[in-house]
């Protein structure tokens, strides 16, 4: 039976990260992993997250299983903080854990698929995990361009597809921080696509994984906000693995919004079978930590300081790109308008293979680099080396 199985292609991004770790150059610089890294080159742990664990550690009776739904205390005290003063929207929201944002978008694509959905709409360029799930999944993809030349939104894709979507049909948007290229719909455009959703038999599923790391909690979630009041349905994968640095312990929720509140109980059911077919259980640990923090306001406060912190160092980092202006045909303007840790350079394979073995530069295939991955101590050789290359 193995005999049959054929080697698949390497992950790209994980070799880059190899190839990366073993050069001896002492200024190595990788933009390719997508972690978030302080200006030291770090993936620091929140000092919140740090208390939080050590009450944990110190209260915590069991390890029992606590249900495939997961920690419905994090699941609920996550809430106000994605969907505001009116957190389940007149009791027609609800959501369940999931082992990171890759398992929510996995769980809302099944539980979509198992209402009879076929064919789903997603911009491109994208997180590449979209595809695989969805091929996976076995469901129609169909790509629209979700960015236009100039570095900001192709609005005019978006609002096509959702006026041409059969009933029944998902788009998928990017809540904030676009993964990869940095690009955001500014509100006025979010407005148009909620409108756009109101009149249309499309189904939106928000990708929300980066919630805080662009302008603010609550301005990140503003675009989101207006498409779910004007939807009677939507899916909602969330991530805490970016805005709580809880990475490798893999926490997220579905959230599911029905048209009626009581239509809930049996869709949660088919998500809580899917789930149970999954993984089972989700992990405990991250989310009890979030938990904790979240009811605490010491914690709490402490948790949106650091947070801030982050996303004033990424929007240092872009207006310093910003300011170099444009570089052979990079135009690095448009970066101080993007937002989150990604952005896209329109580099071709032999410049990006020039940066890696001329100057030690080392970023994805597509161009795509990590904002997260330059500092004051960096930025100056990754701008001559552009300059050299472009």
């Amino acid at each position: 039976m193995l005999d049959r199985l054929t080697p698949q292609p390497p992950d790209a991004l994980l070799a880059l990260i190899k190839l990366h770790a073993a050069d001896a150059r002492p200024d190595a610089i990788d933009l390719g992993v997508g972690v978030y890294r302080s200006a030291d080159g770090g993936t620091p742990v929140f000092a919140a997250i740090k208390t939080a664990e050590a009450r944990l550690l110190e209260t915590q009776t069991s390890k029992a299983y606590l249900g495939r739904e997961g920690d419905m205390g994090f699941v609920e005290a996550l809430m106000p903080w994605v969907f505001g003063a009116d957190a389940t929207m007149g009791g027609r929201l609800q959501g369940m854990q999931a082992p990171g944002g890759t398992g929510a978008v996995r769980l809302a694509l099944a539980l979509a698929q198992q209402a009879g959905v076929t064919r789903v709409f997603l911009g491109v360029p994208s997180w590449p995990n979209h595809a695989q799930i969805l091929a996976d999944l076995r469901l129609e993809t169909v790509p629209f361009a979700h960015a236009a030349p100039d570095g900001s939104a192709n609005l005019g894709g978006v609002l096509a597809v959702i006026a041409d979507a059969r009933e029944g049909d998902v788009v998928i948007l990017q809540g904030s921080c676009h993964n990869p290229t940095g690009v955001d719909y500014t509100a006025e455009q979010w407005a148009a696509i909620a409108a756009a959703f109101a009149n249309s038999r499309a189904v939106p599923l928000i990708d929300m994984a980066y919630q805080g790391l662009g302008e603010g909690m609550a301005e990140d979630a503003a675009g989101m906000m207006q498409v779910l009041a004007a939807v009677p349905e939507a899916l909602v994968a969330y991530s805490c693995d970016k805005n709580f640095g809880l990475y490798r312990d893999r926490v997220g929720v579905l959230y599911v919004l029905a048209r009626e509140p009581g239509q809930l109980a049996a869709i949660m059911s088919h998500g809580s079978a899917l789930a149970r077919a999954n993984w089972s259980m989700p992990p405990d640990h991250g989310a009890a930590a979030v938990r904790i923090v979240l009811e605490d306001e010491v914690l709490t406060a402490a948790w949106l300081d650091e947070l801030r912190s982050m996303r004033e160092r990424m929007r240092d980092v872009r207006l310093r790109l910003a300011a170099a202006g444009r570089i052979g045909a990079v135009d690095l303007i448009s970066l101080g308008k993007q937002h989150g840790m990604f952005a896209i350079l329109p580099l071709n394979g032999a410049q990006i293979a020039a940066l890696r073995v001329d100057h030690a530069i080392y970023m994805a295939g597509s161009g795509r680099i990590n904002i997260a991955g330059l500092h004051a101590g960096n930025i100056d050789k990754f701008l001559a080396a552009l300059a050299a290359v472009a």
